[in-house]
């Protein structure tokens, strides 16, 4: 006699998002996975004395999101300092900061982005001081590649900030701050076990919010590791975490025996990361040909392509120690020559695909380069909501110039080819409905995902980039009961998917959010 079902989610419109995306009516779940995906009559069969029964009401259940790019301590401060995502101008971003309550010994604000706002120009240290004068204030730009600072915090870390790194004017720093500079600033603020555990929790909540199940955390000078544990270990973490170490861990994490999938159900080690390059919006992503508005971006070398954060040497050489360790790896590059070298990279190991590598953020890729990511089978881990830069007149535009704004996210052709493309946000904000919105109705239509095909790098595609295929990423019999259900049909709504409110978060078979009363 076959045992009941612990949990039944009935009256659904079930899309499994597997080859063909077969639909159905209900799903059956057993000790955290999925019995039975059926007719609501057949499902019933399955239900028992002590059986949880959730009426659905006709909404849309499909696999759980998993957010294959993210910053979860980032996500958290967002949440918990000033979020500055929603300014408009340089001054809502001091009002915004000026608001924050507290003796906080730092005043933070994080997710500016000036490439929409009418005044397009960087946050300065004047602007900042009319904040505070006795107190360091720093707000990071979205890209978290470019940071503006005041006086205070230019005095206490400018000896530790590379003099190539801090923009200057006549001399002066003129409180923007880029890369390594911005790297110092992250090393003054990192918080304590605490106040990482309060960061993430906040994430947690956000993330459920977003239908997110699970997450590839990209985490660098951390205690999220540890802290992600504890979590677990008492019980209080209700998300799968795919932890990607920074690559200045490799021998630690070698040395204590960590390897790609080793781990829980819950938290698991990725793969090691590294930069390549750094951002469009800070002008240093390493392109092949210079940039459009290439006299506003020379260095004091009159580079106008952009700079290695990490360079070919020396990437190849973590590429080499990652890949002999056993750890998958994916680095960042977003311009095509950043793109280059990570592929020639990869190459080098000789079973690039077999280990899915990964490629972050793919934003200007060639045909020649696309190709090499079909045939390898290195996967383009990228992020759709970075398409609101691709607008006409946006930031691509002004600094890419139109012929390669056009060329950029090229997310239509990279599937036609055969290459495996896995969707995050970086956190520029964590929200999948946004991405899968800026993704079906992309600005360049030739390069637009149907509904179906957005969903699945949302859920299947982020999977196999964490060696989870077989577990998660389709509601299948035999996976993990991981969903997230929408009020409305994205296939009915295309042009309003990013306005979908999510109804409810399921883990492991346990309603982690529930807003069908909100």
């Amino acid at each position: 006699m076959t045992a009941p079902a612990d949990v039944i989610l009935t009256n659904a419109e079930v899309h499994t998002l597997s080859d063909g995306d077969a639909t159905a009516e209900a799903v059956a779940v057993r000790d955290g996975k999925i019995v039975r995906v059926d007719s609501a009559y057949e499902v019933a069969f399955l239900e028992g004395i002590e059986t949880e029964v959730i009426d659905l009401g006709g909404r849309v259940l499909l696999p759980g999101f998993i957010d294959a790019h993210t910053h979860m301590q980032t996500v958290g401060s967002y949440i918990v300092n000033a979020d500055l995502s929603a300014a408009d101008s340089p001054g809502d971003c001091v009002d915004l900061l000026a608001e924050l309550e507290g003796d906080r010994e730092w005043i933070l604000g994080y997710g500016f982005d000036e490439s929409m706002w009418d005044e397009s120009r960087y946050l300065t240290r004047e602007d900042l001081d009319a904040v505070s004068e006795t107190r360091p204030v720093v707000a990071f730009r979205e890209d978290l590649h470019v940071a503006s600072v005041n006086g205070v915090a230019l005095d206490r870390l400018g000896d530790e900030m590379p003099d190539e790194d801090v923009e200057t004017e006549d001399g002066d720093p003129t409180g923007v701050i880029v890369e390594d500079a911005v790297n110092a600033v992250y090393e003054a603020i990192e918080p304590d076990a605490e106040t990482t555990r309060e960061l993430l929790l906040a994430a947690q909540r956000d993330a459920h919010e977003k239908g997110v199940t699970g997450v590839h955390d990209m985490v660098r000078q951390s205690r999220a590791p540890k802290v992600y544990r504890r979590l677990e270990r008492d019980g209080d973490l209700s998300l799968r975490v795919r932890i990607n170490y920074w690559s200045d861990h490799i021998e630690a994490a070698d040395e204590i025996g960590l390897v790609t999938n080793h781990g829980s159900s819950l938290v698991t080690t990725g793969a090691i990361k590294s930069f390549t390059d750094g951002s469009f919006g800070g002008r240093t992503a390493k392109l092949s040909e210079p940039y459009a508005d290439a006299d506003d971006a020379a260095d004091t070398d009159g580079d106008v392509t952009g700079q290695w954060v990490v360079s070919p040497e020396e990437l190849d050489d973590i590429v080499e120690r990652a890949d002999g360790a056993g750890f998958q790896v994916t680095a960042h590059a977003i311009g095509d020559e950043a793109i280059e070298a990570v592929l020639d990279a990869f190459e080098k190991t000789g079973d690039a695909g077999e280990k899915r590598h990964r490629v972050e953020h793919v934003e200007l890729v060639t045909d020649e380069q696309i190709e090499r990511f079909a045939e390898s089978g290195v996967i383009a881990s990228v992020q759709p909501n970075f398409l609101k830069w691709a607008q006409p007149d946006g930031l691509y535009d002004v600094r890419l110039g139109e012929e390669r704004r056009r060329q950029t996210n090229r997310y239509r052709t990279l599937l036609d080819a055969g290459a495996h493309l896995a969707f995050g946000s970086d956190c520029m904000p964590l929200d999948p409905l946004l991405g899968i919105h800026q993704t079906v109705n992309a600005p360049v239509e030739e390069q637009r995902l149907s509904v179906t095909e957005a969903l699945r790098a949302y859920t299947l595609g982020a999977a196999y980039a964490g060696f989870d295929e077989d577990d998660l990423g389709t509601v299948e019999t035999g996976k993990r009961a991981d969903f997230t259900v929408l009020d409305r049909s994205p296939w009915e709504h295309e042009d309003d998917i990013e306005n979908i409110d999510v109804a409810m978060t399921v883990v492991d078979g346990t309603v982690v959010f529930d807003g069908r009363n909100d």
